[in-house]
């Protein structure tokens, strides 16, 4: 069966009964599952499932619950999701590529894909591809509900198989599609049926496209494709090369231009750099290369000097239009040569790992107009000359910043605020939203202690069955979370347990740790800091820059990676970027898990001294 694809448009249809999805950078793969076995087909008529083994797993679990449906045909994507609207096409390329079963098997469990169901073709072996769409989202929704899949694209549900939800708020989800850097959006036409193997209008996708302005450097007679580059540092900075968006016209006086002006090689023509252009492109992921560049328009009013890889940086980050990046060169930390705009790149980048912690939480910021060249300060009052879009909070005599948006975060960034510390709690509730233990060695060179005290202290937690997280400190120690369920837990309740734990800790290792507050009588030992888990204090944000160290993150890791070769000086921003590339985020369950936390247990435990 060939999937039915949309066709390429450049404005949202609205006129009509439309609804609107978000588009996933993955493979389209349609979803055949019997009593006896499943397949999932490419576009191409081969079966992916051996490149996916976490699927084929996830659906036999799901066989008996599933047994009164089948046989089901589903249409999807398969993908490995950076975000709940973004997927990672370069990761899923590579998990595409793999040959060994061993290699694929490893990287399932490591960062296992997601399919994105978005229709239902067949029931219980009955087709429904002439039914219209809406009723086949409807019918997809209620199957499943019934089989227990997510209900929107998750990275941290434990559910492979996830629906994909549609809606009718074009402007919405618009906005969603800029700030998470998604794909696209696919517009579905409500009253359409499924068409196999077409091309069909009643399907639209609308790209999120990028756009960089560069000029022309080459031409290719052989086959057509014309070649585009920036300038960095006077020299030429390729991008690529690129065939897509050009009608006749405009490609012949294109190649003309080049002709009259070039100097030959083979068959490649070279130009000195003097025709500006628009090329569109979906993503670069810093190679010399744009992924899908299209051609938009020549540039009549562009001098190629203007086209610099300084523009192309801050183009391809997509920073919200509202924001004017000031002294984008302005060196922030000398080692590494960080930039300001590597900064706020990586604040971009970081956005939406960063802003679920943010939410609704008074900020404690750390500014730096230059970087480690010059003098930091603590912010808690909001400034006067603080755009409108920005919230606020009252908080004792202080209108203390909230960052619950993007362009909050690059607001901020753009002040140079390097760091973000947050409460314990929302400012909408009274009651604890983590539980967090820092552990606090004396020295980056007693690194050592914070690695044995973290896992002295993942046996605990485990223990009382406790999901937990880890994060450096970006600095010399780690902090260790354990998210609890919302508007449940008092200051008091979670005192019992951080005081339980904290005592626990140092008498099972009174050589290494302490809870004495004053450095100076500490005796080289590690500080486990459960004091500072209470109203009013802070702790720095997950994958906050920290103003020091090389402008090190606190970055959250896996716990598995915690062993005597973990250097916190490795990461550095540059390195953070890299790892949520290859490795997703750490911290992608750590909402989804909240609610499953048994907290009322291991109190109750400690409470009646049933302890480990």
């Amino acid at each position: 069966m060939k999937p039915m694809l949309p066709t390429l448009g450049f404005e949202p249809p609205q006129q009509g009964e439309w609804l609107y999805e978000i588009k996933y950078d993955g493979f389209r793969g349609i979803l055949e599952w019997t009593k006896d076995r499943s397949f999932l087909w490419s576009r191409n008529g081969k079966d992916l499932m051996p490149q996916f083994p976490e699927l084929e797993e996830f659906l036999h679990s799901k066989q008996k619950e599933a047994s009164k449906f089948l046989p089901l045909i589903l249409d999807g994507e398969i993908t490995i999701l950076e975000n709940e609207y973004k997927a990672n096409f370069g990761q899923l390329q590579i998990r595409g590529r793999m040959k060994t079963k061993q290699k694929i098997e490893e990287s399932s469990r490591i960062r296992p894909c997601k399919f994105l169901v978005f229709d239902l073709l067949s029931q219980k072996g009955s087709s429904t591809e002439k039914i219209n769409y809406i009723k086949r989202k409807e019918l997809l929704l209620s199957l499943c509900e019934k089989l227990g899949f997510s209900l929107h694209p998750n990275i941290g549900e434990e559910s492979i198989v996830q629906y994909l939800p549609s809606t009718s708020d074009f402007f919405s989800i618009s906005e969603t599609m800029k700030n998470f850097m998604s794909e696209g959006i696919v517009a579905k036409k409500t009253n359409s049926s499924w068409e196999t193997g077409k091309r069909t209008t009643s399907w639209i996708k609308i790209k999120n496209w990028k756009t960089v302005s560069c000029f022309l450097t080459a031409y290719d007679q052989n086959n057509g494709f014309f070649y585009a580059g920036v300038y960095k540092d006077q020299e030429i900075f390729s991008l690529g090369n690129f065939i897509n968006g050009m009608d006749i016209e405009t490609k012949t006086a294109l190649r003309k231009a080049i002709i009259e002006n070039a100097q030959k090689n083979g068959e490649i023509l070279y130009i000195h750099p003097s025709i500006c252009i628009d090329l569109h492109y979906i993503e670069w992921n810093g190679e010399q290369q744009l992924r899908e560049p299209f051609f938009n328009k020549i540039r009549f009013d562009l001098h190629p000097d203007a086209c610099t890889y300084e523009q192309f940086l801050i183009a391809d980050a997509t920073f919200p239009p509202e924001i004017s990046i000031t002294h984008p060169d302005k060196i922030l930390w000398q080692n590494g040569s960080v930039t300001k705009l590597d900064f706020l790149r990586y604040l971009r980048k970081c956005s939406s790992m960063m802003l679920p912690f943010l939410k609704n939480r008074p900020l404690t910021l750390i500014r730096a107009p230059h970087g480690e060249f010059g003098e930091s300060f603590y912010q808690k009052n909001k400034p006067d000359t603080t755009p409108d879009f920005i919230d606020s909070y009252f908080h004792e005599s202080n209108e203390m910043i909230v960052c619950n948006n993007l362009r909050t975060l690059i607001w901020l960034g753009n002040q140079l605020a390097i760091e973000y510390h947050i409460p314990f709690q929302t400012m909408d509730s009274p009651f604890v939203s983590e539980i967090v233990f820092d552990l606090d060695p004396p020295s980056r060179e007693d690194f050592h202690l914070a690695i044995k005290a973290s896992l002295i202290l993942k046996k605990i937690l485990d223990s009382f069955s406790l999901t937990s997280f880890v994060k450096l400190s970006g600095n010399k120690g780690m902090q260790v979370y354990i998210p609890l369920p919302n508007n449940k837990y008092t200051w008091e309740e979670t005192r019992v347990f951080t005081e339980f734990v904290a005592q626990f800790m140092i008498t099972y290792a009174p050589d290494s740790f302490t809870i004495e507050r004053l450095k100076k009588n500490r005796g080289g030992k590690l500080y486990f800091d459960y004091i500072q888990h209470a109203e009013g204090k802070t702790i720095v944000a997950p994958y906050s820059v920290r103003n020091h160290s090389n402008g090190l993150v606190a970055a959250p890791i896996f716990w598995q990676e915690i062993n005597d070769r973990l250097n916190p000086a490795d990461f550095t921003i540059k390195n953070v970027i890299e790892r949520i590339n290859k490795w997703g985020d750490p911290f992608s369950a750590f909402f989804t898990c909240k609610d499953d936390q048994p907290f009322d247990k291991a109190l109750q435990m400690i409470n009646e001294g049933r302890l480990l």
